[in-house]
């Protein structure tokens, strides 16, 4: 169920009319929020609801597990078992195919046959972003930040509609402590919920469409016949168009978590105003980059041990998101630059002026977001090659394109405290001026919005 569409639009406001009137009861609640959520998940496959409760009882009784071994050794033995039991589920649905077919194509030369059969696995939505939570919860009570949250807890946690699909990647400790008690509707900010979602609709609905339409999936769907030019605006498009996307699922989840009466993690800093790649992944998916320090890249050593073994997690800690992206080499190559990138940060240093530190940083984001974007390895080597050689016309460079990606990348050198001002500015104004300004929103999001609404890009990972 995607958020910009009539049918969430229907399902929303009585989930949440629902939700207020049951508060009081948080039994109840629970149980109607957790059947909501599922409902919500089974409208895009509901043969896949039984996947998520399957991860939901086996996390639970891990951490069970976990919390009453009497001794370290017994705790780190189960600790494995939860994790490689949540690896392997993920590994399953989304990087068999890919292993096989690599495989498959790596002994074909030398005539053997695959060891694997090539079997076409549907790969379930949001699968990436539930069991990282899993893994999350059942390392935080091996660590004793946690302890065990009752079985209903667990599950409304795993499966709560607005972060279950594409994230943000929240933390057993960030959302089970807010189960503890009602939730009061005269403290929620509806102020900042409202202006949420409107940015996120108008980021996803205009902003991210507008571009993949009329640049971004044009120029790579047809590499060899796009110019410089083209190819060029087409990476800077992209830049914007998987913030704009990405940005605005969150957006849009973090402001309906809020008119739940739950807080989120941000998940976005005007990336794109970073100084250095170390500063970028403090700014861009930052739900994700701090899951991948805390539970891969320390747990490898982080920085600890000597330059060497620094280098050496970084890169582990980038292929490896990389990987977590999309089951393609494409994506390992994209984790593999970021790596090389903060590596030679590390031994190097980062350009003392923050204008050309944001330069730089920006032009290697963008040449990783080639290879993100590409179908596939040779394509992406077209679209570099062409970048470098084929100049001419660039009829799908557009004024209205051009000013769509220059206005968004302006939009992130702002101060932070912008969207803070403007959210109070809002929560100033009456009721009607409130409702009044949201329905201008929609309906400026609805004129400019091209027909359709695509799949937001992260349902795919």
């Amino acid at each position: 169920m995607l958020f910009p569409t009539i049918q969430f639009a229907v399902f929303f406001p009585l989930v949440l009319v629902a939700s207020w009137l049951l508060m009081p009861h948080p039994v109840r609640w629970k149980l109607f929020m957790l059947a909501a959520s599922y409902l919500f998940y089974a409208a895009w496959d509901w043969r896949f609801v039984g996947l998520l409760a399957g991860v939901t009882a086996s996390s639970q009784i891990a951490a069970v597990a976990i919390h009453r071994a009497s001794d370290e050794r017994s705790r780190r033995r189960r600790l494995a078992v939860a994790v490689a039991a949540d690896l392997g589920v993920l590994a399953w649905f989304k990087y068999y195919g890919f292993f096989a077919t690599s495989l498959a194509n790596l002994l074909d030369p030398v005539g053997l046959d695959p060891p694997l059969p090539l079997l076409q696995i549907v790969l379930p939505v949001g699968i990436s972003f539930f069991t990282f939570q899993a893994i999350s919860y059942v390392v935080d009570v091996y660590r004793r930040k946690l302890a065990p949250a009752r079985p209903i807890d667990v599950a409304v946690y795993l499966a709560f509609f607005p972060h279950l699909v594409a994230g943000p990647i929240v933390r057993g400790t960030e959302f089970l402590p807010q189960l503890r008690s009602p939730r009061d509707p005269r403290r929620v900010d509806g102020g900042r919920a409202f202006l949420l979602i409107a940015g996120g609709l108008f980021k996803k609905v205009v902003v991210a469409n507008v571009l993949a339409t009329t640049l971004v999936d044009p120029v790579f769907a047809s590499p060899a016949s796009a110019s410089a030019g083209e190819i060029l605006a087409a990476t800077y498009g992209y830049a914007v168009q998987i913030y704009a996307d990405f940005s605005g699922y969150t957006d849009i989840a973090i402001g309906c978590a809020l008119l739940l009466g739950f807080t989120f993690p941000n998940n976005f800093d005007r990336p794109y105003a970073a100084v250095s790649l170390q500063d970028f992944w403090r700014r861009w998916h930052m739900t994700l980059s701090r899951w991948l320090r805390d539970y891969l890249y320390i747990p490898l050593g982080g920085s600890g041990g000597g330059a060497r073994r620094t280098v050496r997690n970084l890169l582990l800690t980038m292929l490896l998101g990389g990987l977590w992206h999309g089951a393609a080499w494409t994506f390992v190559v994209w984790g593999g630059i970021h790596g090389v990138g903060l590596a030679m940060e590390r031994r190097r240093g980062v350009a003392r002026h923050p204008i050309v530190g944001r330069l730089v940083t920006f032009h290697v984001v963008c040449l990783a977001w080639i290879f993100f974007r590409a179908g596939s390895l040779p394509a992406a080597g077209t679209l570099l090659w062409r970048l470098l050689t084929a100049w001419g016309p660039a009829p799908l460079v557009t004024p209205t394109v051009v000013a769509v990606i220059v206005a968004a990348l302006a939009v992130q050198l702002l101060p932070r405290d912008i969207g803070a001002r403007l959210q109070y500015a809002f929560s100033r104004l009456t009721p009607t001026l409130q409702g009044a300004t949201l329905g201008l929103s929609l309906l400026v999001i609805d004129a400019l919005g091209p027909q359709g609404v695509a799949p937001f890009i992260y349902f795919q990972f």
